[in-house]
């Protein structure tokens, strides 16, 4: 188990397939800020809410001199579909090997009815220009989370 991050620590470089055929990479992102939040599945509705959510805010965002991506373990196909089934405006990375979910501590022990599995916690990170994370949400609510962020973004 890596150990937990905290505000202040090197956010954790990674590189992962995204939509759009590309490869994302934390240092694509230096002198800009970075969100990273991580959600258990596409097209699920909070996982949507939450997308949705997030590309509403892109322009605002990007005035705070923030980039944002998503990820999960879904593949880049499914990350494709549903973006353009929702029309979605944000990068979606794909991390099927949980390298960056368990970098991040987000792929976690999860309690359904009773029946323990293996997922992803549904949390964000805001990256500072500097590498360094600045905010973390974790155990996210979607309604007035993006909002949230953004005054961090700003901040």
């Amino acid at each position: 188990m890596a150990k937990e991050l905290k505000i202040g620590d090197a956010a954790p470089a990674f590189s992962l397939p995204a939509n759009g055929g590309q490869t994302v990479s934390l240092s694509d992102f230096s002198n800009r800020k970075l969100v990273v939040y991580f959600y258990p599945k596409d097209n699920t509705p909070g996982c949507t809410t939450e997308a949705i959510d997030f590309t509403a805010a892109v322009k605002d965002f990007d005035k705070a001199n923030t980039d944002i991506v998503g990820v999960s373990a879904d593949s880049v196909k499914k990350h494709e579909n549903f973006i353009e089934k929702h029309g979605l405006g944000i990068t979606l990375l794909s991390d099927e090997e949980q390298k960056m979910l368990n970098a991040y501590g987000v792929w976690v022990e999860k309690n359904m009815y009773g029946r323990k599995f293996m997922g992803i916690e549904r949390a964000t990170f805001l990256v500072g220009s500097d590498g360094k994370i600045e905010q973390i949400w974790r155990k996210v609510k979607v309604k007035g989370h993006v909002e949230a962020v953004l005054e961090a973004a700003r901040g």
